[in-house]
């Protein structure tokens, strides 16, 4: 099986590997703030799914930060200015304009990445990722995770599906690039559930421009941790994530780039499942086992 994976696209592109800078907005988010919700979906931290992400500060001061981390293993040169934590379109036009502005405008920046909700996209924000995308390719990661009503409730997402597809839309006639973040293995979801949600993904049209499928992991200071202390409810082994994400991968259109396969939170966070904590076996287990189809 062939795969088209972000990390050969990029390179190919710009002629050397390029590294993700994970930063904060200063956002945070209608599903925690009462305007959608409270709390925020089950599975998300503290931090807004952010665990790794620079603490607030300066763009700038954030940008130098994560770099020198970065280039205490390797001497990058580009980079995605990757806005992580939370909803990142969720505040004022003119301050996100400020903030992305002055990540965009940076030389060794060459692609803007902004994780955010599909409900809390303003027209005026709109007009401002396409502003922005002029200037350098702009990323809009949106958090679809299951395309099921039920396991949405069940998890607090705080939209329906109706709300991903006419945002989705308008981001792909706005020009923008769509990353559609999935969740598998969501509390009382089926195999087939995940794949269906898969299969809606590789029937959109236009198809996502890139994917992230994640692991399910329960995390100290969720709502789902609390759930899943008091009852335990099953988790997929390595194996059978492996095959999920081969099966996946099949339903998925060829020309979407696979972003991620797995998740990796942080270890002193993580309840289970235990085998998600040795990233680098994981990966490697994917790998040969999407070599052998």
């Amino acid at each position: 099986m062939k795969i088209l994976t972000v990390s050969e696209v990029l390179k190919e592109k710009y002629g050397e590997k390029v590294y993700r800078l994970a930063l904060s907005s200063g956002c945070t988010c209608p599903n925690r703030d009462g305007t959608v919700g409270y709390g925020g979906c089950t599975f998300c931290s503290g931090s807004g799914s952010g665990e790794f992400a620079a603490k607030p500060a300066p763009v700038d001061v954030q940008i130098e930060e994560a770099k020198k981390l970065i280039r205490k293993k390797t001497d990058a040169q580009k980079f995605i200015a990757y806005f992580q934590s939370f909803s990142n379109t969720y505040a004022d036009t003119d301050y996100l304009r400020k903030i992305y502005t002055q990540a965009i405008n940076r030389e060794e920046i060459v692609i803007l990445a902004i994780g955010t909700r599909p409900d809390c996209i303003s027209s005026e924000t709109y007009e401002l990722l396409k502003e922005l995308n002029g200037i350098k390719p702009v990323w809009i990661e949106l958090g679809l995770q299951t395309i099921h009503e039920k396991t949405a409730r069940s998890v607090n997402r705080g939209y329906p599906i109706s709300v991903f597809e006419d945002t989705y839309n308008k981001l792909k006639n706005a020009g923008l690039e769509v990353i559609v973040h999935v969740i598998l293995g969501l509390p009382g979801e089926t195999r087939q559930d995940m794949l269906e949600t898969a299969g809606y993904l590789g029937r959109l049209d236009p198809v996502p421009d890139g994917v992230k499928l994640h692991m399910l992991q329960i995390l100290r200071g969720t709502k789902l941790a609390e759930e899943y202390l008091k009852d335990p409810f099953p988790l997929m082994t390595l194996d059978e994530y492996c095959d999920l994400i081969i099966s996946c991968l099949q339903l998925l259109d060829p020309k979407t780039v696979i972003h991620r396969m797995t998740g990796d939170g942080p270890k002193n966070l993580l309840i289970a499942p235990e085998w998600c904590a040795d990233k680098k076996k994981v990966i490697n287990t994917l790998y040969k086992r999407i070599a052998q189809y």
